[in-house]
């Protein structure tokens, strides 16, 4: 069989491990060309929600194609657009109630550029109200994608090392691990009272993705804006992973009572089912970059932005979530995913197990090597491939974070074989 030209994400081609081949997908499962069946317990990588091939999204990906594909969107407009703009801005009335809202939306593509979208007019901002402020503050931990911006406000460490001459500095505030919370906001006072006071904070709210699913409290968050906002400091949420029910509420911030400056989304944005992002603004940020001077304009976009085909499925994703109770439903995954996950909290070989909404993770015992590259995690991949499981450990880290139709038998299926791997592998 001649070799696949494709060159994989986050794939060491070398270790020559195997690369199933996906045919088709429904629900929670996928199916493979030589015939194997996958839970898929990853959502896809944290993106399919409602489960995949949803046919209320596939509809309307369906008819928007057979009506408008793609427009340039610098200066024209399509109504899938405008229907998840307002869409959008009514949710976050709804989940991030504040006197100054979120009113203003900007699409991109992916969360990276979400994130680069977010981080440009935080910079543009300060820029165009004549104040020096070039400063961004990040999170200990924090991973908010693969450009060079996203780079940047992310941990330093394997991700970016062979990168680092492009990327420019940051402030970091420590992870607010349980004990150490003061230290965190003492941090933050202090970067935000220096004579010279940061543009912007950017965090993932309540639970750090790539950085191995750390989770910290609601009121810390609430605390992080707070500082922010008697500092007159930008706040950027990143929500690419968080948003759309993953830690329980529509939004993480929601859960913190925090509405942030700038919200960065993706992901579940349009069920998973294809690409499409969006970076939210308040008033003030928007006004800034409004002009009679065309140098004022806010200088970014791609030749796909909001796509009408993408936005025909996050049109359709919206209307899932204003006409089904899917909280209700994220509530009953999450109580058995919570249920099953303390179950191996006894296990010998597991530590520090958590949980938050639809997501639980727990870290093995053994191996070698730290973080991310520890060696358990191919062998992991591979115990649960054989087991007809997608699971994507981070380095010895096991999470869960699948889509919200699947089954309680299936995350039996799930959690049984995380113990199993714990009995192989943990030491």
């Amino acid at each position: 069989m001649t070799p696949s030209p494709v060159w994989h994400p986050f794939t060491q081609h070398g270790l020559g491990e195997p690369i199933p081949l996906v045919t088709r997908a429904e629900g929670a499962l996928l199916h493979c060309a030589d015939g194997a069946t996958l839970i898929d317990a990853i959502s896809s990588w944290w993106v399919i929600t409602h489960g995949h091939c949803d046919p209320r999204i596939v509809s309307a990906i369906q008819a928007q194609a057979a009506t408008l594909d793609q427009v340039i969107f610098a200066g024209y407009t399509h109504e899938p657009a405008e229907q998840v703009a307002r869409g959008l801005i009514r949710l976050t009335d709804a989940t991030l109630p504040s006197p100054d809202p979120l009113a203003h939306v900007f699409f991109s593509d992916s969360g990276s550029t979400a994130v680069e979208v977010a981080l440009k007019m935080a910079l543009g901002y300060w820029h165009n109200i004549g104040a020096a402020r070039h400063r961004i503050v990040v999170m200990e931990h924090s991973y908010h994608g693969d450009t060079i911006g996203a780079m940047s406000v992310g941990a330093r460490g394997v991700f970016n090392r062979a990168y680092a001459p492009l990327l420019f500095d940051v402030e970091t505030v420590p992870f607010p691990a349980a004990g150490r919370e003061q230290a965190t906001l003492d941090a933050l006072e202090r970067l935000c009272t220096a004579p010279e006071k940061p543009a912007a904070l950017i965090v993932e709210p309540l639970i750090l993705g790539a950085g191995g699913m750390l989770v910290y409290a609601a009121d810390m968050l609430r605390s992080m804006a707070e500082i922010c906002a008697a500092h007159d400091v930008l706040l950027i949420a990143d929500e690419v992973m968080t948003g759309w029910g993953r830690t329980g509420t529509l939004f993480a911030c929601e859960q913190a009572g925090a509405t942030p400056d700038i919200l960065c989304t993706a992901k579940g944005l349009t069920g998973g089912s294809i690409p499409l992002a969006a970076t939210l603004a308040r008033g003030r940020v928007f006004e800034a970059h409004r002009s009679t001077d065309r140098a004022q304009m806010f200088f970014h976009s791609s030749s796909f932005t909001a796509n009408p085909i993408a936005c025909a499925a996050a049109a359709a994703n919206i209307a899932i979530w204003e006409g089904e109770d899917v909280r209700e439903r994220i509530a009953a995954l999450g109580a058995h995913m919570a249920a099953r996950l303390a179950g191996l909290a006894a296990h010998p070989a597991l530590e520090n197990p958590r949980a938050l909404g639809a997501i639980a993770a727990i870290d093995m015992k053994g191996g070698e090597g730290a973080g991310y590259m520890s060696d358990l995690a191919p062998r992991l991949r591979a115990f649960f491939l054989e087991r007809g499981i997608l699971l994507r450990p981070l380095g010895n880290t096991p999470y869960v974070m699948p889509p919200y139709c699947t089954s309680r038998d299936q995350i039996d299926t799930v959690f049984d074989a995380i113990a199993d791997a714990a009995d192989c592998f943990g030491g």
